[in-house]
């Protein structure tokens, strides 16, 4: 493919989405400021490929951040969808197909014993933080830098001194006294999990984690990290919550947890639940759960949850999402990481790549990074030549060195060969 501009039909819409959103986008990362490129306007998806305004393809890596796992535009769900159009939009109360996928998710994630839909991930962690300080009467959170848990006041917070200090403001217009109710720890380390328990004893009410770190870059737990929290946690009284809005039913039906065979208090989830549409969802123990109005005391609601469309969309996805499925996506994924790895060595390229499941992420360092401190010392200018390459190669990657990519069971030996041909050349290319 011929090097990628911006042409006439895309010019003229990006400037004209400069005139109505901030930066031009809905979303930060979508101005494509981090690879210094211009952003694209992407106009359709169908199986691995996105066509942007002026018709160019490319093999997609993005995946709609996630939850287009069985590629884009699946018939399925788009004849569920079709089908859910026919009997109206937002109902105003309890939908049949809201049942079935409550029913589908439970199965396949037996610690939600109870779950609530809400229209995104973030409204998720915000309902199950809220939650966990009204079970626990405590006010502190944990989390691990370098994990993206939504735009939540609580949540946009970076580190402080020190490896289990309250942590300061990382966002304009997030008030010091709303950050000052969470502790950010270094992920990949039990005891600066165990220090934090111990200065703020009686104090935490909950844990938060994305079970694989996947928002500096796909980052794999270390034997024992995850079953330590789960340990302490239990020890101090406070609920373990996992964020898998990214890993769940991604790395298999059952996410990280049935994976990793961890079970969490609660656990948050998105993205491939509905199959493309808005969602979002928490759940946990009955008992916890059963403290959300109009159960309980703690108040959480949503005119658009559990909305047909989205409900319709989710329970076409997973019901597609077999076992046999699941291994031929992720011997899919372990050979294009194999691949890419042996690329950037022929090459010379000092570069690793991390894999688990279904998920990677090229990393412009020598290994594979254990924490969000090493993540970010990678070398962001090599991942910008990179990409730009690969973009003009008809491949598509997520704009950032810091995100996971997120191949689809519709990725086959075409897509795969032709993504590895690009990388080698692209890895000559992020030479300085």
């Amino acid at each position: 493919m011929a090097g990628v501009g911006t042409s006439s039909r895309s010019a003229g819409l990006i400037e004209r989405a400069e005139h109505l959103f901030p930066g031009g986008v809905s979303s930060p990362v979508r101005a494509f400021r981090s690879v210094g490129r211009p952003p694209l306007v992407l106009e359709r998806g169908e199986g691995p490929y996105v066509w942007d305004a002026d018709g160019r393809r490319f093999i997609d890596y993005i995946g709609g951040w996630g939850p287009a796992i069985l590629g884009h535009a699946d018939p399925a769900v788009t004849e569920a969808i079709s089908k859910a159009i026919g009997n109206g939009l937002a109902l105003g109360a309890t939908n049949p197909a809201e049942i079935e996928l409550g029913e589908a998710i439970r199965s396949a994630m037996p610690s939600m014993e109870r779950l609530r839909f809400t229209s995104s991930g973030t409204e998720a962690v915000m309902s199950a933080l809220r939650l966990a300080r009204a079970a626990t009467g405590r006010d502190l959170v944990v989390k691990f830098a370098g994990a993206y848990h939504g735009h939540a006041d609580s949540m946009l917070v970076e580190a402080g001194s020190g490896v289990a200090t309250q942590a300061i403001a990382g966002s304009a217009g997030v008030s010091d006294v709303v950050a000052a109710t969470t502790i950010v720890l270094p992920y990949n380390d039990p005891d600066s999990v165990s220090l934090a328990f111990t200065e703020h004893a009686g104090r935490i009410a909950a844990v938060i984690v994305e079970p694989v770190a996947a928002n500096t870059g796909v980052i794999v737990p270390i034997p024992g990290f995850l079953e330590h929290l789960r340990e302490r946690t239990h020890a101090h009284g406070a609920l373990l919550i996992f964020d898998e809005v990214i890993t769940g039913f991604r790395l298999g039906r059952g996410g990280a947890q049935g994976r990793f065979d961890v079970r969490p208090d609660l656990t948050t989830l998105g993205k491939i639940i509905g199959g493309g549409m808005p969602i979002g969802a928490y759940g946990g123990r009955a008992d916890l759960m059963d403290l959300v109005a109009p159960a309980g005391p703690v108040y959480q609601a949503g005119t658009l949850s559990g909305h047909p469309l989205s409900m319709a969309a989710g329970s076409a996805t997973l019901a597609q999402l077999t076992e046999g499925r699941y291994v031929a996506l992720e011997d899919t994924a372990a050979e294009l990481a194999d691949r890419l790895a042996r690329a950037a060595s022929k090459a010379s390229r000092r570069a690793s790549v991390a894999q688990i499941g279904p998920l990677l992420t090229v990393f412009f360092r020598a290994s594979v990074p254990v924490n969000a401190e090493e993540a970010l010392a990678s070398d962001r200018a090599a991942f910008a030549r990179f990409f730009g390459s690969m973009l003009d190669q008809g491949v598509l990657l997520p704009p950032s060195p810091f995100e996971a990519w997120f191949p689809s069971m519709a990725h086959g030996r075409a897509e795969i060969e032709a993504t590895i041909e690009a990388a080698t050349t692209a890895f000559e290319e992020a030479a300085a």
